[in-house]
């Protein structure tokens, strides 16, 4: 594999140190893009147990006061965790941050969420840019947003996080790799159409979409309905629809059986689908092991 980036400028050492390491290690059956540091380090060991267990290698989202107690792990183990900075658009330290992550060889940001203004307001347009020069994935929450404490009052709006604001993002930043979390739920129609024609945008179907759709998993196939249409209106692509998916269990608060949930779940609805082996391993850990190592 090669090891170059495209216009993303020279690799800063740990960085080159951890992507030669995951690549002689090689590819992972599963890449989960959607897991939370809960800030515990006694997490970090019995997640690093479970990807042992799957053979899978994580995005680790983490905030910028846990950065260097994480760092000095996913050093030791690089081809099981991938760092990603949790950053807020409103901060304004966020492009100081984002570089803090960069240096420290993470490979992305997110997951991004409560934003004050719509994700393609163009106020977050300088940190976009930062993302794509540095070479770095961007996690996007979409669609509904959970509201655990409802006593607090809080600033946060879907409507600013709906998934048809990623479309504005992905054609101005074409070298920028976006995964959209959660499938825009409910927004499945729009989520996938605007993937259709965006090459650089993919979506995790975490949280409940899987769990209230569990009856019904045939559904997916009128959202990634273009496999095999040829014709001016779909990619010029044999590739299956279904590959917009990538894989993200979302776990959070240390709940760690949500992964092995959410790879049931995955499996479940893909096979329902009548999705190929071939494009099942792509959607479970080969796209993003193919956009770490482009």
């Amino acid at each position: 594999m090669s090891i170059s980036r495209r216009g993303a400028g020279p690799w800063p050492a740990v960085w080159l140190a951890i992507l030669v390491t995951c690549q002689a290690h090689g590819a992972p059956r599963v890449v989960d893009a959607h897991m939370h540091y809960n800030g515990d380090p006694a997490f970090l060991d019995k997640l690093l147990a479970r990807l042992e267990a799957v053979d899978g290698l994580a995005f680790l989202l983490t905030t910028p006061q846990d950065l260097p107690a994480v760092k000095t792990f996913i050093g030791k183990h690089p081809d099981r965790l991938m760092g990603f900075g949790s950053i807020k658009l409103d901060d304004p330290h966020a492009l100081e941050q984002i570089d803090q992550f960069k240096t420290a060889g993470f490979r992305g940001l997110g997951e991004i969420t409560g934003p004050l203004k719509n994700y393609d307001d163009p106020a977050y347009s300088p940190i976009y840019a930062r993302a794509e020069k540095n070479g770095m994935i961007i996690l996007f929450h979409t669609g509904i947003v959970n509201r655990t404490r409802p006593e607090i009052p809080a600033d946060i709006s879907v409507d600013r996080m709906r998934v048809t604001t990623l479309d504005n993002i992905a054609r101005r930043y074409p070298r920028l790799n976006i995964i959209g979390a959660h499938l825009g739920n409910p927004d499945y129609a729009w989520a996938a159409e605007i993937g259709r024609w965006h090459p650089n945008l993919f979506f995790d179907a975490s949280g409940s979409t899987l769990i209230k759709k569990r009856e019904d998993y045939t559904f997916f196939k009128s959202i990634f309905w273009w496999s095999g249409v040829v014709s001016p209106h779909t990619p010029k692509s044999d590739v299956s629809a279904f590959e917009k998916l990538v894989f993200g269990s979302d776990v959070f608060a240390g709940e760690l059986e949500e992964l092995d949930a959410s790879l049931e779940r995955y499996r479940k609805m893909l096979d329902a689908c009548g999705v190929s082996p071939k494009s099942q391993a792509n959607i479970m850990g080969g796209t993003l092991w193919r956009i770490l190592n482009p």
